[in-house]
C-alpha cells in the first residue's frame, strides 16, 4: 500500500519597502541653517548622516571656523578621512559621531576609508564678507 503525503507548508508573503532617490543627494550651506534661526550660531553647525553606505548631504559648504559633524546610523562601522590627511576619524560603530573644525578656506575631499566608494566634499568659504 503506498500512502502519499502531501506537506503543506503556508507562505507569509511580506511587503517590501522601496526608497527611491529623487536625484544626487542634496547640498548643505550653513548660511541656509543661520537664515533657519538667526543669531542661533549652533545652527551653523552642519551634521552630516552616514547611512546605507552613503554620506548625506555629499558637499556640504560652510564659512571658515565652523563645526562639520558626522554620525553613523548604519549597523556597519564607517570612518571619515580627508584625502589630504587634514583629518580623520576613528572607526564609528552605528550612532558614533566625529567632529572637525574648519578654520581655513578650500575644498576638503573626504572617504570612508573602510568602504572608499563612499566619499564627500567640505568647501570652507572666508569668514569675510
Amino acid at each position: 500500500m503506498k500512502i502519499a503525503a502531501i506537506l503543506v507548508i503556508p507562505t507569509l508573503i511580506v511587503g517590501s519597502l522601496y526608497v527611491m532617490s529623487a536625484g544626487p543627494a542634496p547640498v548643505m550651506t550653513a548660511s541656509a541653517a543661520e537664515a533657519a534661526a538667526p543669531g542661533n550660531k549652533a545652527s551653523a553647525e552642519p551634521t552630516i548622516s552616514i547611512h546605507e553606505f552613503m554620506f548625506s548631504p555629499t558637499s556640504v559648504t560652510v564659512t571658515a571656523g565652523t563645526t562639520v559633524h558626522w554620525k553613523n546610523l548604519d549597523p556597519e562601522p564607517h570612518t571619515v578621512r580627508s584625502v589630504d590627511a587634514t583629518f580623520k576619524s576613528d572607526a564609528l560603530d552605528q550612532d558614533d559621531s566625529f567632529v572637525h573644525k574648519f578654520d581655513k578656506p578650500g575644498t576638503y575631499r573626504y572617504v570612508c576609508s573602510i568602504h572608499p566608494q563612499m566619499v564627500g566634499t567640505i568647501v570652507v568659504k572666508s569668514g569675510a564678507h
